[in-house]
């Protein structure tokens, strides 16, 4: 529990210190959109399949604290700093740095308590290798649709 407080506090910390791109509504978008998709895609693989879990195996009210207060800053972090307007190499650069950033965080989880909080079932690195990129391009493909949106409703308001 040691190491998701501090994860908790140090995320919250630089994402919003560091936010420079993202609205509120953005920001709001982005929280609920990443808790919704996040304990959809939990429901199944932790509680159903139980592939891997937060604490202990099944619902506990500790794991909430990943889903509500740690994965949304870590999105807002790699959305605020996206070199949307850099060359595509660069963003592919981006892109894979953030996925091994990820991985490695995975596996720093994985140590025994107080540090760690993430156990594997059937679950295992390589399939969070695989299924982080596709993660990621929903969430890009997410906040692009937010950014449409937007941008429809200020020119609506001219």
């Amino acid at each position: 529990m040691i190491g998701l407080i501090i994860a908790i506090i140090l995320v919250n910390f630089i994402a919003f210190k560091t936010n420079k791109r993202l609205t509120a509504n953005q920001i709001v978008h982005l929280w609920l959109f990443t808790i919704a998709f996040q304990s959809n895609f939990d429901v199944y693989i932790d509680l159903k399949y139980h592939g891997y879990w937060y604490f202990t195996d099944g619902a506990d009210w500790k794991g909430l604290l990943v889903h509500t207060v740690l994965i949304p800053p870590v999105n807002m972090m790699f959305l605020n700093w996206y070199p949307f307007k850099s060359d595509y190499i660069r963003q592919v650069r981006y892109f894979i740095f953030w996925l091994i950033v990820i991985l490695l965080y995975e596996m720093f989880t994985l140590l025994p308590e107080p540090w760690g909080y993430f156990h594997y079932g059937w679950w295992n690195l390589w399939h969070s290798a695989i299924i982080n990129p596709v993660l990621l391009l929903i969430l890009l493909g997410y906040y692009k649709s937010v950014c449409k949106l937007e941008d429809r409703l200020l020119t609506r308001k001219k």
